[in-house]
């Protein structure tokens, strides 16, 4: 099956960047992606953190979720809404959540980003917490394939791809990894830690990322790609929005996991 990550750099705008969002998902489409996963935040990178409580909806409905659902259902594709702010405990917070839609234009999944991501070099300052309420719970949702199988898939959301435990856990054939890494962390760990979490679980990775200068002036690192159980990188993307295009085959992973059965060998 083929699969898309799909690289943006959204601005300040809801509806601006859901146009650029369907956009990507039509290319993504055109070109056969049964599955196209779009980045962390794709809705909007806006002026400051806060801003995000502005645009928060309710689970099960809303105008970005409406986007998701629609694209889904007009595209016949599985959609990952990379992230979405939806309502927390608070006024103060939302959660950062990843929604799964199926071609069906329904819902099949919600993860709550758990690990949230805090950083302060004297330069660059972040700090999720103030206001994101992380998640609790891991995350897996199942997807057929025209070729006959069906995947496992895990997800999490970017800071995520630094805990291993939570991928291990996941036990999947295939790990989403929706992303906005900042340029300072990416040039430094992304890919790295991407190639690890593959090799680690025998399975492929779906690495969706933000790439490029963002109208709040933020810089994120993006390269956007796809990589196999064995570590390989199969497509793609330095900076600017775009689809990196891959496939997965189940033959692949099958005679990987039998080659090396490290997923049969136990934990501590």
């Amino acid at each position: 099956m083929f699969v898309a990550a799909l690289q943006m750099v959204s601005g300040t705008s809801v509806q601006a960047n859901l146009d650029a969002a369907r956009q990507l998902l039509e290319q993504a489409s055109a070109q056969g992606a049964e599955l196209a996963v779009l980045p962390e935040y794709f809705c909007l990178m806006g002026w400051k953190d806060s801003d995000k409580l502005a645009v928060q909806e309710t689970a099960g409905q809303g105008a970005i979720q409406d986007f998701l659902a629609t694209s889904a259902r007009e595209l016949k594709l599985w959609i990952v809404g990379g992230s979405v702010p939806l309502g927390a405990s608070d006024s103060q917070h939302v959660r950062n959540s990843s929604l799964v839609y199926a071609p069906s234009g329904r819902c099949e999944a919600r993860y709550d980003k758990i690990h949230l991501f805090r950083f302060d070099n004297g330069q660059e300052q972040y700090d999720e917490s103030r206001v994101i309420e992380r998640g609790a719970a891991p995350v897996t949702f199942d997807l057929p394939s025209l070729d006959g199988h069906t995947y496992r898939v895990g997800l999490s959301i970017c800071y995520d791809l630094r805990f291993p435990e939570l991928y291990r856990a996941l036990k999947s054939d295939l790990l989403l990894v929706p992303s906005a890494f900042t340029w300072t962390t990416g040039q430094a760990h992304w890919e790295t830690l991407l190639r690890a979490r593959a090799i680690e679980n025998l399975a492929y990775v779906v690495a969706a990322a933000q790439g490029g200068v963002h109208e709040n002036r933020r810089r994120t690192w993006g390269q956007s790609l796809v990589v196999d159980p064995w570590g390989e990188i199969l497509a793609q993307r330095a900076q600017g929005p775009g689809v990196v295009l891959a496939e997965l085959r189940a033959d692949r992973l099958s005679a990987v996991r039998q080659q090396l059965p490290a997923l049969d060998h136990g934990v501590l």
